[in-house]
């Protein structure tokens, strides 16, 4: 699906087509989650855990900084 970013009074956006959002399992007003993919971009509904993950997920990673580093080689 091929779509256009349009500025949208003071800003610029992205208009998601109906089937879209029906396929997103998302509706007007909704928020949304972009993450990078190795292949692209994922568009994930906002859930209110998020946050609380993302925050665990950071510490986990402070923690074991040097360990992380050392798998990623």
């Amino acid at each position: 699906m091929r779509l256009q970013i349009k500025k949208i009074g003071n800003s610029t956006g992205l208009i998601l087509p109906k089937e879209l959002l029906q396929r997103l399992g998302l509706e007007q007003g909704d928020e949304v989650i972009v993450s990078q993919e190795p292949d692209g971009f994922k568009i994930s509904p906002y859930a209110e855990d998020d946050d609380e993950t993302m925050r665990i997920a950071r510490k986990v990673m402070k923690q074991y900084a040097g360990t992380l580093r050392a798998l990623a080689k």
